[in-house]
C-alpha cells in the first residue's frame, strides 16, 4: 500500500495523563499567538496539502465552522493557536476545544509540509496542553491512519488508542481496522509503543 491510498479510518484517542517529557519549546525564530479574523481563509485551507485539495473542501471546511464554532466564534479566534515563523507566517496550527462543551479535545493539529520535522507540531502541542486544568482531563483528539506520524507524536504526550467497537462522536471507531495499517507504516519501535484505552 502506499502512502496515498492510506484509507480515511475513524481513530480516537484519550489522554488521562500528559506526559511532560515529550514536552519541547518552539524552535528560534518562531512564536505563537492567535488566529486573526482576517486570516480565516488560512485557517480552513490548513488541513490540506495543496491549493486544489483545500478549494475541493472549502465548503466543508464553512459548513464544519458553521455548525461547531459560529456559535463561539469570538472564542474560536482567541483558542485558535498559530506557530509563525519570522514573517508572522502561519506554518502550524491546533486549538483546544470543548467539544459539546463537555469533552476537552484537540483540533485540527497540522503543520504545514514545507515545514515538517523541525518540531513545531511537538511545540505547538506543548504549549496548548500545557495550558488544561486537571479537572478538564481526560484529553480526547480524532485522527487518521494516514496520519501515522502524528500518532506517534500523540502517543509520546501520553494518548492511547481508544479499543472499542461502535460509535464515538456519531463516527464509527476504526481501530481495529487501522492497526494493520499503522503497523506497515509507523517505526517497529513506535508501533510497539503504542498504549490502548478500553472503554467502560
Amino acid at each position: 500500500m502506499l502512502e496515498k491510498d492510506i484509507p480515511d479510518y475513524n481513530i480516537f484517542m484519550i489522554c488521562e495523563k500528559l506526559n511532560k517529557n515529550a514536552f519541547r519549546e518552539l524552535p528560534k525564530d518562531y512564536h505563537i499567538r492567535s488566529c486573526k479574523k482576517s486570516e480565516f481563509d488560512v485557517w480552513k485551507k490548513f488541513p490540506f496539502d495543496d491549493e486544489k485539495t483545500a478549494q475541493k473542501y472549502d465548503k466543508f471546511m464553512e459548513e464544519y465552522f458553521e455548525k461547531v464554532y459560529k456559535s463561539k466564534k469570538d472564542l474560536f479566534f482567541t483558542e485558535c493557536k498559530f506557530i509563525c515563523n519570522k514573517e508572522d507566517k502561519p506554518v502550524s496550527t491546533g486549538f483546544i476545544w470543548k467539544q459539546y462543551d463537555k469533552y476537552t479535545t484537540v483540533h485540527w493539529l497540522k503543520t504545514l509540509k514545507e515545514e515538517e520535522g523541525k518540531g513545531l507540531g511537538r511545540a505547538l502541542l506543548t504549549c496548548i496542553l500545557r495550558e488544561i486544568d486537571l479537572k478538564d482531563y481526560p484529553v480526547y483528539l480524532h485522527t487518521q491512519p494516514g496520519s501515522f506520524r502524528a500518532i506517534k507524536l500523540y502517543s509520546d504526550f501520553g494518548f492511547k488508542l481508544i479499543n472499542s467497537a461502535g460509535l464515538i462522536d456519531k463516527r464509527k471507531n476504526e481501530v481495529k481496522e487501522s492497526l494493520p495499517i499503522l503497523k506497515e507504516f509507523m517505526i517497529k519501535k513506535d508501533y510497539d509503543n503504542l498504549k490502548f484505552y478500553n472503554k467502560k
